[in-house]
């Protein structure tokens, strides 16, 4: 089977996103990385949403995780009788698609396309955990296949030797849109807010961008106003953790703020991603808040006193009005026209595979 992720950075290829293999799923501990490898072994399905709960993998990853946790329980299960593995892999898909509030939806699509993986090798006589691992790889391939697709109108939009900023770590479309610069021989300047409190954008798009080859800044949370204005940024783009049918976007928090920045200064905003077709709207979407302790903190190091409460709030909400454009598998679309995407016969960004 030919890999989507061919040329793209170490921590975007597949083994080292969350890999199924030997009855346990490795997941790259991306709390750390770079400056450490260290991946988290799981051997328990529990194990693989809590994983996902705690930030072992975050942006996509969890995606990939949720595929391979998938398998990992149908190899726990294995010397059950299909009755009771039917039931075993049921109650793993319902744990692994809560084990973060924002994304449920994303995450029960995926663990839905792994029980028909399922039901496809039970009729079969197949090895129900190996079939589950091929079809998470085909839709890790369908996936990054559709956001190549964007990444192409995405990088048409960006001047050649210009300057972007990006917000928190977009994962695939950084690699695709990096991949798709190299191949039409597009150079341009990127700046990453460090997005605290796990430093998505210092430790994990500044390592893509610089692997990739490409001339990458990390500032702080606080300079995106600033930088906007002074270093001559042609284009704001992020990827989202919900694209809502109303043009709505949920990101990692920050992304509000910058867009609000960039309407001021007349600076394009394009979110990159398949419109989410199961949220109508922004009220439908619960937005996470995690430890606020996290914030009293940097990197482990405690930064303020005891006593001084935190707040963390881990998304936001970046309303149509302050959206230029969604770029989609599909085109790229005005935020408030976004029935045109269904119309045109997108299905989603982690549409169930049958």
């Amino acid at each position: 089977m030919e890999r989507a992720d061919r040329d793209l950075a170490f921590m975007l290829q597949y083994e080292n996103i969350a890999w199924f293999a030997d009855g346990s799923v490795k997941i790259l501990d991306r709390r750390c990385y770079p400056r450490k490898i260290e991946f988290v072994t799981c051997t328990h399905y529990t194990e693989v949403a809590k994983a996902v709960t705690d930030m072992v993998t975050q942006s996509a990853g969890p995606y990939t995780a949720a595929a391979m946790g998938m398998a990992l329980a149908a190899y726990e299960c294995r010397n059950e009788s299909e009755a009771k593995q039917r039931l075993f892999l049921q109650q793993a898909a319902d744990c692994i698609t809560n084990a973060r509030p924002t994304t449920a939806k994303r995450m029960g699509q995926i663990c839905k396309t792994m029980l028909s993986a399922a039901e496809a090798a039970w009729d079969s006589g197949s090895n129900v955990s190996e079939a589950i691992r091929s079809r998470a790889i085909e839709a890790n391939n369908a996936r990054y296949r559709k956001i190549e697709t964007m990444a192409h109108d995405l990088v048409e939009r960006i001047p050649d030797g210009g300057t972007i900023m990006t917000q928190c770590f977009a994962e695939t479309i950084v690699g695709m849109m990096l991949k798709e610069a190299k191949r039409t021989g597009k150079t341009f300047r990127i700046f990453c807010p460090e997005t605290r409190p796990y430093f998505q954008g210092a430790r994990l798009t500044a390592t893509v961008c610089y692997e990739m080859g490409f001339d990458v800044t990390v500032i702080t949370d606080n300079m995106p106003a600033f930088v906007l204005k002074n270093e001559h940024v042609d284009l704001f783009t992020s990827a989202a953790d919900a694209i809502c049918m109303d043009g709505s976007v949920i990101n990692k928090v920050g992304t509000f703020q910058i867009a609000i920045v960039c309407n001021y200064l007349g600076i394009p905003y394009y979110v990159t991603g398949a419109p989410d077709l199961v949220h109508p709207s922004a009220n439908d979407v619960k937005i996470e808040f995690r430890n606020p302790e996290f914030v009293l903190q940097a990197m482990g190091v405690r930064t303020a006193r005891d006593g001084v409460k935190g707040y963390y709030p881990a998304f936001d909400v970046t309303p149509p009005e302050l959206v230029t454009g969604v770029v989609t598998d599909r085109g790229v679309f005005d935020p408030h026209e976004l029935n045109r995407y269904a119309a045109l016969g997108g299905s989603g960004e982690y549409e169930v595979v049958v």
